[in-house]
This record gives C-alpha cells, structure tokens and sequence, in this order.
C-alpha cells in the first residue's frame, strides 16, 4: 500500500511539468514569440550588414582608399584578386600576426608603407572582416567608389594657404560643414599657452608625425581618433579646408619646436594664482559672517560662572 501510494504520488509529480510544458506548447502565444525572436536575429544581421560602409569610412578610409590611390596603407580596389578569402580575413583580425609569421606578402605591405603595421580596427571579428571584403568586392566592380576619397591638391602651399589654415585653426574663419575649431582640443606652436585646448595632442610636429602631406591629409578627411570621429563624423572638412590645415601645420613642422613644457607650467601656475585669489575674495567677503555660535555660547556661560 504504501509502495502504491508513493508510487502513485511520484507519477503525480513527473506528470506536472509535463502538463505544464504541453500547456506552454499549445500556447498561441508561443508562434508569435518566436517570430519575434526570428525578427530580431534577422534585423540584428541586416544592421551589422549595412553599418559596414560607416565602420570603414571610420576605422578604415584614413589610411585606405577603393580607387583613389595609395594612401599610408595599400588601394585596396581589387584587393581580393591579389590574396585569397582566408588570407585576407585572418590579417583583418590580426595584422600584427601575420607579419610576425614571416608571410613574404605582408612584410612587402609594410616595407611599403614605412614600417607602419596595420593597427587591429577596433571590434573587429571573423564575421566583419568578411562583410568588409563583400563590400570592398562590391565597391571594386563600380566605375567611382564611395571611398575613393577627396582628391589631394599636389599644387605648392602659399602663403596665402598657410594664413587661411591658422584662421580655421583657430576658429576666426568657420568650417563650411560646421565642425568644431581645432583649437578646441589642440595646441600649436604660435598659440600661447592659455590659447590651445589640452584634450589632444600638440600638433606643431602632426605633419612630420603622420610621414608629410598625403598621410596627414588622409587623415584629416576621416579623422579616426574615438574624441574626434563623432564630431567629424556628419561636419566633415572639404577638400579646400585639408589643403589649406596642410599648409598651416608644414609650416609649424619647418619653422617651430612644439609647444615648450614652460607654456605648460605657466598654465598651470596661473590656474593656482586664479585660484587663491578666487579663494581670498571670498574670503574678504564674508570676513564679517557669522563664525562659530558654540564659541559664543561657551564664552558666555564661563563669564557667568566666574561671576
């Protein structure tokens, strides 16, 4: 009896989840979630798809272009007829890699391009490297593509170029597409020190940095940087403002040092000067304010008790 009753109750219990499971099933619910599942798992793909082009336009065209030439890094029309799939996707994900490997053909890449090793792009992974070369593929086999970039005036600076680039500089002379000043977050050698802003870097020496005139042109065409790809991302600089920044920073790079630590160090002692003298106004202020009332009321009740 008892092996019948536990019986009986052990079969109750494996029998509710079962129930509950069949109840779950038969659900109308259940065709509409997993659609909705369905739905997200294909946007979520289309998304990743069609965020390629600004993925490359960010992380890729400042030193790439389809078409338009030689920049820091290789033209890259065409480039799935130089390598195979699997060559190309596994130096995506890991130039460094590759080049260390001994691989004669990247080796060659950064010969060419004066010793520089591609940077791994930031969140890349098997699946956008493959959604790159699908788009390189694509972009390869149309007469002008997207990413051929802004074409770099080869014709010499002026004076006139230098002058015109200091005032965008600046921000005496605004940007046609409405982005910010570069001096906003940069340095030169002709600012004074309570000129230039401190979130990047000085740029007197940028030009000899980025190896002269076409690189750093690339450059400011898509500027890569995570502080300046949201600002100049949708106010990108037109082809006679870069030629004339070009100008204005090869003429920092042949005639000035960058900006001398003492500039720095003024900065920073005018900043404390300000500061006290901010703190001693107050101070004078409310020199006459009310101080401590405990002080008073024990001073008073000790004159009490001497009396």
């Amino acid at each position: 009896m008892r092996f019948a009753l536990g019986l009986k109750h052990s079969t109750l219990r494996h029998v509710r989840p079962v129930r509950s499971v069949r109840k779950w099933h038969n659900s109308p619910q259940v065709p509409l979630r997993l659609f909705a599942f369905l739905l997200a798992v294909i946007a979520s793909s289309s998304g990743s798809a069609q965020d390629t082009p600004d993925y490359y336009r960010q992380n890729c065209m400042n030193c790439h272009t389809v078409g338009g030439g030689r920049l820091t890094g290789p033209d890259l029309k065409d480039v799935g007829k130089r390598r195979e799939a699997e060559w190309l996707i596994n130096f995506l994900q890991n130039p460094k890699t590759v080049v260390d490997s001994g691989d004669g053909y990247a080796v060659k890449m950064v010969e060419e391009s004066r010793g520089v090793v591609m940077p791994i792009a930031p969140g890349m992974t098997r699946y956008r490297a493959e959604q790159i070369l699908k788009m390189l593929e694509a972009e390869s086999a149309l007469e002008k593509s997207q990413f051929e970039g802004v074409k770099i005036s080869s014709k010499p600076f002026t004076d006139q170029d230098r002058q015109a680039g200091h005032e965008l500089f600046v921000g005496a002379r605004a940007l046609k597409n409405g982005g910010a000043a570069c001096i906003s977050c940069h340095g030169m050698h002709d600012i004074s020190a309570l000129g230039g802003g401190r979130l990047g870097p000085d740029l007197t020496r940028v030009y000899e940095r980025l190896k002269g005139r076409k690189a750093l042109s690339a450059w400011l065409m898509a500027p890569a940087t995570e502080t300046m790809q949201p600002i100049f991302k949708n106010h990108p600089l037109e082809a006679d403002e870069i030629h004339v920044l070009a100008a204005y920073f090869e003429s920092g790079a042949a005639n000035s040092e960058a900006e001398p630590s003492v500039s720095r160090i003024a900065f920073l002692l005018i900043g404390l000067a300000i500061s006290a003298a901010v703190i001693f106004g107050f101070d004078l202020i409310w020199k006459g304010r009310l101080h401590s009332v405990r002080r008073a009321l024990v001073e008073a009740s000790s004159q009490r008790s001497k009396q």
